[in-house]
């Protein structure tokens, strides 16, 4: 039986770690980050489209305003990356069901990039493997290989190259979202003139860090939190200090900003906690939203066949 069209669903990520090299003669930083992918998703729908019409993206969600449509969604390059690749019929319809964060540092473009990637291996029943769809991926940007692949990782070089962490346990979050975005280049940007004239090591990952997660201890890892992105985006956006300090001073094990933000990702001890933290942040006013989540979750799976 012909299969008319699937929906996977792909999660957000959070960066536990993220270690930025110096800016490098091609532009571009060498970083180490470990990634932890959370119950936060966005469905992606994949279908054979009508003839004639080649790729044609829509998007609805509360997450969804402002996201583009046209070639610049990187959903879009990734269905145009798989019909050059395999040489497939030209004329997909996509459609994202959006909740997590635009430019929240949490890889929503990604996960959207690496939900088409499976999507259209299983509409076409391409049969690649997870290794054949994160080589891919890479091609496409930094978060995407994750985005396909989920749990806890180890990302290197620009944070394509991804290999599973040793890990136990399940962990807590609760997110505070910014009614506004960053721009990831910008972020980076500033992270350079804050840094300029000094010297800067190559990124590796803290022994606190893998000994936590080794360990599953939530305190532990609360405290190893580390983010070399996060006083560049505080100084753009100076009010995620105050989230940050909230945050803590309502009980978070630790606090973070994810990857180059806005979004702030507080790790709490249980779900009782998870609860009082996001109706103190709720009433604090410092935030335009919380949501709550937990990880590690798998990465972008098929839920349905249509």
């Amino acid at each position: 039986m012909k299969i008319n069209g699937v929906i996977v669903r792909v999660p957000a990520k959070v960066n536990l770690q993220l270690a930025v090299g110096p800016l490098g003669d091609d532009g571009y930083h060498e970083v180490t980050t470990v990634f932890q992918a959370i119950s936060l998703y966005d469905e992606v729908s994949v279908r054979h489209g009508e003839a004639g019409e080649g790729v044609q993206l829509t998007i609805s969600g509360p997450t969804s305003s402002g996201v583009p449509v046209d070639s610049s969604n990187l959903a879009v390059r990734a269905a145009d990356l798989m019909i050059s690749r395999y040489g497939l019929a030209t004329d997909i319809s996509i459609h994202l069901k959006k909740e997590i964060p635009v430019a929240g540092g949490m890889a929503g473009g990604s996960a959207d990039a690496a939900g088409v990637l499976v999507g259209i291996d299983s509409l076409f029943e391409l049969g690649l493997s997870r290794d054949e769809l994160e080589r891919i991926a890479a091609e496409l940007g930094s978060d995407v290989p994750f985005s396909i692949s989920g749990g806890i990782a180890i990302g290197t070089g620009r944070g394509d190259r991804i290999t599973p962490a040793l890990s136990r346990g399940s962990y807590h979050w609760v997110l505070a979202l910014s009614g506004h975005g960053l721009s990831t280049p910008a972020v980076y940007k500033e992270c350079d003139r804050l840094r300029e004239g000094l010297t800067i090591a190559r990124p590796q990952i803290g022994d606190a860090m893998m000994q936590a997660l080794r360990a599953g201890d939530p305190k532990a890892l609360g405290k190893a939190l580390t983010n070399d992105l996060q006083p560049a985006a505080c100084s753009l956006r100076p009010a995620l200090r105050l989230v940050l300090d909230v945050g803590m001073e309502y009980g978070a094990l630790g606090g973070i900003v994810s990857g180059s933000g806005p979004t702030v990702a507080f790790l709490v001890a249980d779900e009782e906690k998870s609860l009082d933290l996001t109706v103190a942040l709720s009433a604090s006013g410092v935030v335009s939203g919380v949501v709550r989540a937990s990880g590690p979750t798998h990465g972008a799976r098929v839920i349905e066949t249509l």
